[in-house]
């Protein structure tokens, strides 16, 4: 992808690099980076157990009443529903992929909701396709509305990258709308599938969702890589 350009660019320029994982430390052990090479855990998780907390707690709840989520009910928000974006050009840019996924969503027996990025709405729209009642579409919600909804659904079907990590964060099986990942660690552990955008893989996968499952391991640490991160730098400075 892309990004990843740039991230190998940065590893070379940087004179600290904080890892997050065990494969992290490899790539760049590849790359013949071997020095300042710190496996601290994910900064992700620290943020995403923060602002859980704060979603738990009784105060946040006074709040949340509030943020009503672009009108969604709450009888839908707490009942069995699994949580979709589409939003990489690789998928709402083609056609034939793009109505493959809509066409997997519509055959889920199962309440989707889809904050629906503007590009992939047009797209759709272009297309001349159509979501069925069972497909809750909804505008880009912020990030506790999103995290709101991640905590409180049975299932991810995502093309994001970040999303897949806050799947395995939270213990939800993810379905990965993409041919490959950045975070191959989600795929070998079980809990986070390939499928692209095939859509009778989409569906096969769903239908899987309820086989057992691996004990989640804590590939990303334990929610602690700020600190680690300061104490490494305090120790230096």
């Amino acid at each position: 992808m892309p990004e990843e350009q740039n991230r190998i660019l940065t590893d070379h320029l940087s004179e600290w690099l904080f890892c997050p994982t065990e494969v992290s430390i490899r790539n760049l052990n590849n790359e013949g980076i071997t020095q300042n090479t710190h496996l601290v855990g994910d900064i992700m998780l620290d943020t995403s157990l923060f602002y859980r907390q704060i979603l738990k707690d009784d105060e946040a709840k006074k709040i949340s009443q509030h943020r009503n989520i672009k009108g969604l009910s709450s009888d839908l928000i707490h009942s069995n529903f699994a949580l979709a974006t589409v939003h990489r050009a690789g998928n709402t840019n083609d056609s034939t992929k793009l109505s493959s996924i809509v066409n997997a969503f519509n055959k889920l027996k199962t309440n989707i909701i889809l904050p629906l990025h503007p590009r992939t709405r047009k797209y759709i729209d272009a297309s001349g396709l159509s979501l069925n009642s069972n497909v809750f579409v909804i505008d880009p919600i912020g990030y506790l509305e999103m995290l709101e909804l991640e905590m409180n659904c049975n299932c991810i079907l995502i093309d994001s990258g970040g999303v897949q990590k806050e799947a395995y964060f939270m213990q939800k099986p993810c379905i990965t709308l993409r041919e490959q990942t950045e975070w191959v660690e989600t795929v070998e552990s079980g809990w986070n599938i390939l499928v692209g955008s095939d859509q009778e893989k989409i569906i096969k996968a769903y239908s899987r969702l309820n086989s057992e499952k691996n004990e989640i391991p804590l590939l990303f640490g334990n929610g602690n890589a700020g600190s680690k991160i300061l104490s490494i730098l305090s120790d230096y400075f």
